[in-house]
């Protein structure tokens, strides 16, 4: 069994529309889920404002690469397109953060491979992965350089200006009960 933090991000489109559709899909495996919020686009590329969240999620059956191929998979009926780095996007999901619980305990999942590294690498660095995340699990911890702190103290740590450009929309990604 695992839990894993994923990340989730949309800056074309309609966005709210594409979280959605995130969160309906891992509906069987949720555990919890953030408030939506605006965020300045990161890395330098010139494009629209994100609206981003964390999911928490757990499945028996799932292990890290199964997070990430069923995220990928979303992002491909999103159509999303991967030309330039950091670029916009209909839909990103990234596993962030993944444990698997064993009989001697809760084991955070390693990977240094390209194509998922874990924990992300950096996590650490992102208000608009760790404020979700400190949201929705205010006793997330994360390593980071072999050393593990508090979300919180982490997200605390950041320049002002990277945790000011992070806001909280009204928006939910939880449908009222029909």
């Amino acid at each position: 069994m695992s839990r894993a933090v994923l990340s989730i991000g949309s800056n074309l489109g309609d966005r709210l529309a594409h979280l959605r559709g995130v969160v309906d899909a891992f509906a069987p495996w949720l555990v919890g889920v953030s408030s939506v919020y605006s965020t300045a686009p990161w890395g330098g590329v010139p494009q629209q404002h994100y609206l981003n969240a964390v999911l928490l999620v757990q499945d028996p059956a799932a292990g890290a690469r199964d997070w990430l191929l069923r995220g990928q998979e979303l992002e491909q009926v999103a159509d999303r397109v991967r030309e330039v780095r950091w670029g916009a996007r209909t839909l990103d999901v990234d596993v962030v953060w993944c444990a698997e619980h064993r009989p001697e305990g809760l084991r955070v999942c390693r990977s240094v491979d390209p194509t998922l590294t874990l924990p992300h690498p950096q996590a650490h660095n992102r208000a608009f992965v760790l404020l979700p995340w400190a949201e929705v699990d205010p006793d997330a911890v994360l390593e980071v350089q072999g050393r593990t702190s508090p979300v919180r103290e982490l997200l605390a740590a950041l320049d002002p200006a990277e945790r000011d450009g992070v806001r909280l929309t009204e928006l939910t990604l939880r449908r009222a009960p029909q």
